[in-house]
């Protein structure tokens, strides 16, 4: 398969930087150096809501740009392989779970970006979240992004233009991506997961076209069911007493998903350094890589990571409760048949709770949900921010 296949929903785009990446190749000028094509740009700005794979795209970009075949044989070339594993030595990847990109992290880049690539015809550097900057670091990018060296690509993903600067916003190509349709979601999971028809159906709808959540709930039923059980508790809630114990038990239960998805991370993680020091998994760890080997693992970090994942499995919380009263305002308006209801499956429970409010009392509640995403992102404690929210649903 050809680098773009695993790319879903967005033809338009794999067909406008396919033909980039193949007119990419630099030219030689006399001396047998090689020189920027002058119509080549070399910053990109790819801008795309969570789970439209800005990040999936701007790696599949990077791979056709310093591949040989550019990407389109059927058989990925090594360095396919290599960029799309993030080990490629030209292509640079900077992806974070810190809510800022700090400014040492990009004078870094910077340095990177100023050397020759070793391999391929190109350095690319990929900064994901790039609207995680804060200005005075997106100051030190700004040269870099507007007189990239000779032989260096920038490729930035951002949710959306409006959420990066306008100064390096101006000095970029800007790629926008679609949201995947459910069909296109659908076919990709039938084709890349074990999940049969009904499952990746109701998998695409449930996750609004965000790719990687689909594929979450194709393939871990604990998440589906933990989301069934999430929209069952926010239709059921009569009292305020009940919106407190559903918060506490979506506290906990986002912890408790959080600390098993990066404990199997470290133990990968592990597993791939005594691999790569040709160490078997009962061979005592030599003096000279302990260090290194346990600071895969160290508590400061554990804890960490632990806590941006609980952030994301709460943040998808608050899209599955949205979309509840997506849903009331779909039926209020009669729009079903031209949008669609997400929640199937509790569509009675939804009629009824469409007849119980009027269209802005269900308009309010979705701006009590952004209040929360807000309070969230302003690290109010997420007991207290999904308590608030879950009192102001009861009706």
């Amino acid at each position: 398969m050809s680098v773009w296949d695993a790319i879903v929903g967005q033809r338009p785009v794999v067909d406008m930087l396919s033909r980039v990446a193949q007119l990419s190749g630099p030219s030689a000028d006399p001396s047998g150096q090689h020189s920027r094509r002058d119509d080549l740009a070399q910053s990109w700005l790819i801008c795309g809501p969570p789970g439209s794979g800005r990040s999936n795209v701007a790696r599949a970009f990077a791979a056709a740009m310093d591949s040989p075949d550019h990407g389109l044989d059927d058989e990925p070339t090594k360095v396919t392989r290599q960029v799309l594993s993030g080990t490629h030595p030209d292509v640079t990847i900077l992806a974070t779970d810190k809510v800022t990109i700090g400014i040492d992290q990009v004078r870094d880049l910077i340095a990177t970006s100023e050397q020759m690539p070793s391999t391929a015809p190109w350095r690319i550097i990929i900064i994901e979240d790039v609207d995680r900057m804060m200005e005075r670091t997106t100051n030190v990018l700004l040269k870099e992004i507007e007189e990239p060296a000779e032989h260096t690509i920038w490729l930035l993903c951002a949710p959306s233009p409006q959420d990066v600067l306008p100064t390096i916003r101006s000095r970029t190509r800007i790629v926008n991506l679609a949201v995947p349709t459910t069909a296109a979601v659908t076919a990709f999971l039938k084709e890349h997961t074990d999940a049969d028809r009904h499952v990746a159906a109701r998998a695409a709808r449930l996750a609004e076209g965000h790719i990687g959540i689909a594929r979450l709930y194709a393939t871990n039923e604990r998440v589906m069911a933990d989301r069934d059980s999430l929209v069952v508790g926010v239709l059921g809630m009569s009292r305020t007493s009940d919106a407190v114990m559903l918060a506490e038990g979506l506290i906990e239960n986002a912890r408790g998903q959080a600390q098993e998805d990066i404990a199997a991370q470290v133990e990968a993680e592990q597993r791939s350094f005594r691999r790569i020091n040709g160490l078997d998994e009962k061979d005592r760890m030599p003096p000279n890589l302990r260090s290194a080997y346990h600071a895969i693992g160290a508590k400061d970090d554990v804890r960490r990571r632990v806590t941006r994942r609980s952030r994301d499995v709460l943040d998808r919380a608050l899209n599955s409760v949205a979309s509840v009263y997506r849903d009331v305002c779909v039926l209020q308006n009669n729009a079903e048949d031209a949008v669609g209801i997400i929640n199937l499956e509790n569509r009675t429970a939804i009629t009824e709770l469409s007849v119980r409010l009027s269209r802005s009392q269900a308009i309010d509640r979705l701006e009590h949900i952004a209040v929360a995403r807000r309070r969230m992102a302003g690290n109010v404690a997420p007991q207290l921010a999904f308590e608030a929210l879950f009192a102001s649903l009861v009706v």
